[in-house]
């Protein structure tokens, strides 16, 4: 439960180390450089933009090209691929491969050229494919399509629409140009679509019958072959096959890079981190033959890195504490409450001058998650599933190395809640039993019975346990508001704003459980001076509210206002106690859901259709509850964490540290000690 203190850092050094430092804080990661702007003659800063353009054109470049080798040679992914993360290289192989970056780049824009010599073949292709489809009608004739006649005679060669005889087409034209004789009409082909004709009458009538013909529906090919049809069909049938052999060649020339892709997956990288370098410019300033450096680390990272720069670079490296608002935010804490820090910072990381809640987040998140998912079962594979995955993939991404450790202590608490529940897969022990066994369950605390209660069967008994849970919950709340006053040494806050409301809060609690129908469902009773006691300390915590919470105002009818908006807060207590029913809501859901696929599974007996069906009917349903339901707990946890909890304390505000490190797709430098 800890912020680390912030140290303000400036570097001074040679302009020649320039490149080197910048990737050494890159790989190590653990300052983030600030904007730097000095108002002297001596420093400027460089216009880089035309650098990062360059640089990302080149990872674009080599990220193209991994992509069209990934067409030609897939590669295989196995179901938990997402989870590796990361290649990690050492300084050694990142220098090596830096040092094949120019070849590796003209392979980039070799396997780029392949593939525009394929795209403009198929592109080929596809014209002569449209050629060799239009002129199959017309493979009967033996004259070129473009022929235009004799000395005396013109020809026509076309096509009409739908089906057509020769006595038709002729008999139509008569209808039209009675005067004309000595048309010929031959039939190149016909079907149901079109009509592909050859039509001869003399040159002098040529004009009047083309006239005629357009009025019937005839029209010109799209393409007009100037060789006889069968000619260039054994023309394009050549085209497309000196189209295909360029186009197997280009394939085979992209394939033989395949030795290349993890290569060309760091030359993508490599121009990302340079591109990102260059970026950073932009923040420092530089002068004729230095320049100056800003940024903010983490106090235990300080003084070792100083002495790296010192030894390493000659530079003169100044540490001093932070003090200003605009410091970045890192926290620390331990294993168990690290996880649930991506939880904090989805709602806000904390301001400087408040407390890390972290730490006491993670105990109620968990224990809120549990109650809510509440199957010994489901908490078993859900801790499994996420122990697995982290024992397998050491090179996990740190965000979503997080993320699993989390889920898997929120399964351990599910399997906590779920024995003392009474939880396994529902009542998937007992119908198991009964239903193929035909004998009763074996008495199994945690299994068959709760080691506790069953939230079925007792549902009020779990709603009052809910209620006490947020009450301890908003309580905690109030307890780091108080240590965030007193850390600011403003010891009357502690009073006016947190004390009273434990005495209104608590008191009013109190004595309410003295009523005759609270003390039905709670199943206890308390003497009748418990209400006298908790409503003096409801209308002690009261009157302090209402007199102090608007003692910032020195008007007293604003300040009376103020205070009595303040006492309207206590709704507020009332509607976030109540939220935590959710706990009984949802835990009922997942055990009633799991009971409810359990009794559909049964329905076809103890035969092996039965016990088949019963298999899948388990596996399917289960797989279905603990998705939406893990869902619904995390969301519902979530919700309790942001709204009931942070609301009583939280400022938030803070901003997140983002170093100037690697953020690349592939592959990350191992900095070596």
């Amino acid at each position: 439960m800890a912020v680390l203190k912030m140290q303000r850092i400036y570097v001074y050094a040679l302009l020649k180390y320039c490149k080197d430092i910048l990737e050494a804080l890159q790989r190590k990661g653990v300052v983030e450089i600030e904007n730097l702007n000095i108002e002297d003659s001596v420093f400027y800063k460089d216009d880089t933009s035309a650098f990062q353009a360059q640089y990302q054109h080149l990872s674009s470049t080599a990220k193209e090209a991994n992509e069209i080798l990934s067409r030609y040679v897939p590669r295989k992914k196995g179901l938990l691929s997402s989870f590796k993360g990361r290649e990690q290289i050492t300084r050694q192989r990142y220098d090596e491969l830096v040092n094949e970056t120019p070849d590796i780049l003209r392979i980039a824009y070799d396997i780029i050229s392949c593939q525009k010599n394929i795209d403009t073949n198929l592109a080929e292709k596809v014209k002569y494919q449209s050629q060799l489809e239009v002129i199959q009608p017309w493979l009967s004739l033996d004259v070129p399509m473009n022929f235009t006649g004799t000395a005396t005679t013109r020809a026509l060669i076309g096509k009409f629409a739908g089906a057509k005889t020769s006595t038709e087409i002729l008999t139509e034209l008569a209808a039209i140009i009675p005067e004309v004789e000595g048309i010929e009409v031959e039939i190149i082909s016909s079907d149901s679509n079109q009509t592909c004709v050859f039509i001869l009458t003399s040159r002098k009538d040529a004009d009047t019958v083309s006239d005629a013909l357009r009025r019937i529906g005839f029209e010109y090919p799209s393409y007009i072959s100037p060789v006889i049809p069968k000619t260039r069909e054994k023309e394009i049938n050549k085209h497309l096959s000196n189209r295909d052999g360029r186009i197997l060649e280009a394939e085979n020339n992209i394939k033989a890079y395949a030795k290349y892709a993890e290569k060309l997956s760091f030359l993508e990288d490599y121009y990302v981190m340079k591109a990102e370098r260059y970026a950073v410019y932009d923040d420092i300033v530089t002068s004729r033959n230095t320049f100056v450096l800003s940024g903010y680390i983490p106090d235990p990272d300080a003084e070792k890195l100083k002495r790296y720069l010192q030894d390493s670079f000659e530079a003169e490296v100044e540490l001093e504490e932070a003090t200003n608002d605009d410091a970045p935010v890192k926290l620390k804490n331990n294993k168990f409450a690290e996880p649930t820090e991506t939880v904090l910072a989805t709602y806000s990381y904390p301001d400087r001058h408040e407390a890390d809640p972290t730490s006491v987040m993670a105990i109620f998140y968990y224990v809120f998650f549990g109650l809510m998912f509440s199957d010994a079962g489901y908490g078993i594979v859900m801790a499994l599933a996420c122990a697995i995955c982290l024992l397998k993939f050491k090179g996990m991404e740190q965000g979503l190395r997080k993320s699993l450790k989390m889920f898997f202590w929120c399964g351990i608490s599910t399997t906590f809640w779920g024995l003392l529940f009474g939880s396994f897969f529902g009542d998937a022990v007992t119908v198991i039993s009964e239903t193929f066994f035909h004998t009763a369950p074996p008495n199994i605390p945690g299994l068959v019975t709760p080691i506790w209660f069953n939230p079925v069967d007792d549902p009020m008994r779990m709603l009052m346990f809910s209620f006490l849970l947020g009450i301890i919950h908003l309580f905690t709340g109030l307890a780091i508001l108080i240590y965030n006053n007193i850390k600011k040494k403003d010891y009357l806050a502690v009073i006016y704003d947190s004390v009273s409301w434990y005495l209104l809060v608590g008191g009013g609690i109190t004595a309410l459980l003295t009523m005759d129908m609270v003390q039905n469902i709670a199943g206890f009773t308390l003497p009748a001076s418990y209400a006298t006691v908790g409503g003096i300390m409801a209308g002690v915590g009261a009157l302090i509210i209402l007199i102090f919470s608007g003692r910032e105002s020195k008007n007293p009818i604003i300040r009376l206002a103020k205070g009595v908006y303040g006492l309207y807060g206590t709704t507020s207590y009332l509607s976030d106690i109540l939220s935590y029913s959710r706990l009984l809501a949802l835990g009922l859901a997942t055990g009633v859901i799991a009971t409810v696929f359990n009794k559909i599974g049964s329905m076809m007996g103890d035969s092996i259709i039965g016990i088949l069906g019963f298999i899948v009917i388990f596996i399917i349903g289960h797989g279905v509850n603990i998705g939406i339901n893990a869902l619904g707990a995390y969301v519902h946890t979530n919700r309790l964490q942001f709204v009931e909890f942070f609301g009583k304390f939280y400022t938030g505000g803070g901003k997140g540290f983002n170093p100037f490190r690697i953020n690349t797709k592939h592959y990350t430098v191992k900095e070596e000690n």
